[in-house]
């Protein structure tokens, strides 16, 4: 089918265009031709450090898995699609046939094959293929955008269904960072309009108050607890969404939370053990949720952001041709004061 340019990551920090060719679909496959991709902190940190845990960079691979474009051509038994159809592409495939899968809670399927995983390739690049299933229609005025965003809010979407959101909930989010803004707008679907944010970055605190949070504290200047217990009048947060992965931010969730509230931790610490105050955690019967990626959001995200005013495209702070896209993961990479989503383009010209 001819030849793409896409960016290759060789080693960490080495990374650049290269021509390789367009995949052939499957029967059950689409080749869908990208529009935009997104770049995820996991980009980044494959860049820098060549690994996540377990998940260990040896060959060159093509990274990025936030993506959506346009149907070009469609596998024998597709059927769900036509080709022309604009598209989000759900990055992960499962088996289907382990007890997670069957019970709805397939993101904790152990055969899932997630795209810019190593070693499987993902979507930094003119054309992928995608299993049929995992392609979601973007009804008419919803942008490419937005449908690539639809990957990083689906964890906003999944947290809030894990810790049981109601309109009436009172939310902190801790991390105002892609997953911190969009699991607050994620809450403004759920129904939630009082929101707080926590960060130590000014620019972060000030897009969350752009984006509709009620009000948005910096940890490292303010006494949290005692700010938050004045702007809810004494009511207290009845949910937190930890979203930094900061130890310290983990640890004080049960400080912020009040008496048989929730907390759902989202962000990932960089050490295996997060010392925690149990006491207080099991004298407050406090309920605590972790999430893994999501499960079962993509429609219902689609369904609920095509019926509010809910504006996902304001953490889009940069925009790169994916020949820049060196420059693209370096602005990811070192300006995390400034920068909260960067989002590449590959039919921009080479």
């Amino acid at each position: 089918m001819g030849k793409m340019y896409a960016a290759i990551l060789d080693e960490p920090m080495s990374i650049g265009i290269k021509q390789i060719d367009i995949p052939v679909p499957k029967d059950h496959e689409a080749l869908i031709k990208v529009y935009c991709i997104g770049v995820c902190g996991s980009d980044v940190h494959y860049y820098e450090h060549g690994r996540i845990g377990r998940y260990i960079v040896r060959e060159p691979i093509v990274l990025g898995h936030e993506v959506s474009g346009e149907v070009v051509a469609v596998g024998k038994h597709v059927k769900n699609i036509l080709v022309g159809d604009r598209v989000a592409v759900e990055p992960g495939a499962t088996c289907g046939c382990c007890e997670y899968c069957k019970t709805g809670r397939y993101n904790l399927c152990e055969e899932v094959v997630f795209l810019a995983t190593p070693p499987v390739n993902g979507a930094w690049a003119e054309y992928i293929t995608v299993s049929s299933d995992l392609l979601f229609k973007l009804p008419q005025g919803m942008s490419f955008e937005t449908g690539a965003m639809l990957e990083p809010l689906s964890v906003g979407f999944h947290a809030m269904q894990r810790g049981g959101a109601k309109p009436f909930d009172r939310l902190l989010v801790t991390g105002l960072g892609p997953i911190g803004l969009l699991a607050g707008q994620a809450a403004k679907l759920f129904g939630i309009s009082e929101i707080y944010g926590t960060d130590v970055v000014p620019y972060r605190r000030k897009l969350a108050l752009e984006m509709g949070f009620t009000a948005a504290l910096d940890p490292s200047s303010e006494n949290v607890a005692q700010r938050l217990n004045e702007l809810t009048d004494g009511g207290g947060i009845t949910l937190v969404v930890e979203t930094s992965g900061n130890a310290r931010a983990m640890a004080d969730t049960i400080k912020l939370v009040r008496r048989g509230g929730r907390i759902v931790f989202v962000g990932l610490p960089a050490m295996d053990a997060v010392p925690m105050d149990m006491g207080a955690f099991i004298d407050a019967e406090i309920d605590a949720f972790g999430i893994f990626r999501y499960a079962n959001t993509y429609p219902a995200a689609i369904h609920a952001l095509q019926r509010s005013t809910v504006d996902i495209e304001k953490i889009i702070t940069h925009r790169y041709a994916l020949a820049d896209i060196r420059e693209a993961v370096e602005t990811a990479r070192t300006q995390k004061d400034t920068s909260i989503k960067v989002m590449i383009y590959p039919s921009l010209s080479l």
